[in-house]
């Protein structure tokens, strides 16, 4: 089994690196693990306490689950993915499985801040993108997914997405032994990771 991080800031383009890789990749060979579902679960709060959760920060995160899921899935045992909603900032009471692969894809803005998690990745992958089209896309996506008014995002983005970025996630991007700028859009680069992750798999398989 492969373990493949792709980190980077919100709004990066991370989900469409993935997508991309996935679709150049054979089929049914890859299983994607988000980190946004293994948010800890407020839904107990009020809507006033909820507002304050910092999505941002490492501790808003379950990485012991996050943790103990890979290292199922590298003992060849499927897991339960949680399904987070942001609007309730509550776990649903269904899962999603989630099989042992080829190749498993674990992305979110965080996951290599944690060393626990950096120890699981064979190959660490980080998006990169302007700061300005970071924007654009989380003020876009904020208002159609998660239920924001222009004025929250941008509250929002000043408040915590914006400083965590500098605190945690930027620094993150010095453990990544792939950059990729331009997210999506960088052809080249994703064409160059998915013979990178076929010649791992290789590797792999002849004992290298």
């Amino acid at each position: 089994m492969l373990i493949i991080g792709i980190a980077g800031g919100s709004g990066s383009g991370k989900s469409t690196v993935v997508k991309k890789i996935v679709s150049r990749l054979p089929k049914n060979s890859v299983s994607v693990i988000y980190q946004d579902a293994y948010y800890k679960d407020n839904g107990k709060l009020s809507a006033e306490e909820r507002a304050k959760i910092n999505f941002d920060h490492p501790s808003a995160i379950e990485f012991n689950l996050l943790v103990k899921h890979l290292d199922m899935l590298r003992e060849g045992k499927e897991i339960p993915m949680p399904i987070y909603s942001y609007l309730t900032c509550a776990r649903a009471k269904e899962t999603i499985p989630v099989v042992p692969n080829e190749v498993v894809i674990v992305e979110g803005i965080l996951i290599m801040s944690n060393p626990r998690m950096r120890d699981r990745m064979d190959i660490k992958i980080f998006v990169d993108a302007d700061a300005d089209d970071r924007l654009m896309r989380v003020i876009k996506r904020d208002i159609q997914e998660r239920g924001r008014s222009f004025v929250e995002v941008l509250e929002h983005y000043e408040t915590f997405v914006k400083p965590m970025h500098l605190q945690f996630i930027e620094p993150s991007k010095r453990y990544a032994e792939i950059i990729v700028p331009q997210g999506g859009e960088n052809h080249v680069a994703i064409d160059m990771i998915t013979s990178r992750i076929r010649i791992a798999q290789q590797a792999k398989q002849i004992g290298i």
